[in-house]
């Protein structure tokens, strides 16, 4: 594997490409030490960001939640990330808008600090190992769970909020497991590590509310293509207890894309029609 630090290519940094290895930050950079920083996860098809306009207003909504404002436009940074990924000449790939703040003020408060922008981009495969698109990903339930709206910015896409799925997914993998089942504050359903969970109990499509974990784009657009097909799809809060009604589980994101979930503790799934139907769909939609 070679490591993001030591790549050749460019990438965008604070308004202009800058060659990959020379793209840094200061070790007291508020974003490293306080979590003042949001990023999306992009996908590339074809050469085509998909809905890239979608991603980069949440970063901007992100931003604003963590009480800063990016520097640059909805079109300047939708335009960089273009660049970029012409740049490294990326056909099917992934990009990495991160906004964070700088090193001017080293404290709880930062109003001062600098606000940076950084965009790259890398060729990238399936998130989850190709044959789990056939068979399903294992799961298990983590201890950690996704905190209340007031508790923590729940609906930005910040970095601090990746910490607890970090812990949860570095665990499944120590015990074999692909990924792991995030309860929320109330002992709730709520998604994966790092996508959003739907189960299929006797035809129709159950998914948690997002109040408080991220309302994820792949998820909205495999909502949209269920109902396309006329497929319920039911929106409300899960008890964990359910999951032994569902006959297919899914998990959808950027990078998990859409991936059948074959087990989730002592509960067994077996991927089927839906799931293929909704593979299928999110495979033609993002490469019409």
């Amino acid at each position: 594997m070679i490591p993001f630090n030591d790549r050749s290519g460019k990438m965008w940094l604070d308004g202009e490409l800058v060659e990959w290895r020379d793209a840094k930050l200061h070790v007291l950079s508020h974003g490293l030490h306080y979590a003042s920083a949001v990023f999306e996860g992009e996908r590339v098809y074809r050469g085509q960001i998909f809905k890239l306009a979608e991603h980069t207003e949440r970063l901007a909504q992100s931003a604003r939640i963590l009480d800063f404002e990016l520097p640059f436009s909805l079109e300047q940074i939708n335009a960089a990330c273009n660049e970029v990924v012409l740049a490294a000449e990326i056909t099917d790939g992934y990009v990495r808008p991160i906004a964070w703040r700088g090193s001017e003020m080293m404290g709880v408060s930062a109003q001062q600090s600098q606000i940076h922008l950084s965009i790259a981009a890398w060729e990238w495969p399936t998130y989850f190992a190709p044959e789990a698109r056939m068979k399903g990903i294992r799961m298990q339930t983590s201890k950690w769970r996704r905190p209340s709206s007031d508790t923590a910015p729940v609906h930005s896409k910040a970095a601090g909020l990746y910490m607890t799925g970090t812990l949860a997914k570095h665990a499944a993998e120590a015990a074999g497991y692909a990924d792991a089942l995030m309860l929320d504050y109330r002992g709730l359903v709520s998604e994966g590590t790092g996508a959003n969970i739907f189960l299929v109990i006797d035809g129709k499509i159950h998914t948690p509310i997002p109040d408080c974990f991220l309302d994820g784009i792949t998820r909205r657009t495999v909502i949209a293509l269920a109902r396309a097909r006329k497929i319920d799809v039911i929106e409300r809060h899960i008890e964990p207890c359910e999951l032994g009604n569902a006959q297919e589980v899914l998990l959808t994101g950027t990078a998990a894309e859409v991936t059948p979930v074959s087990e989730i503790d002592e509960h067994t799934f077996v991927p089927g029609l839906i799931t293929q139907q909704l593979i299928d769909d999110y495979d033609a939609e993002v490469r019409r």
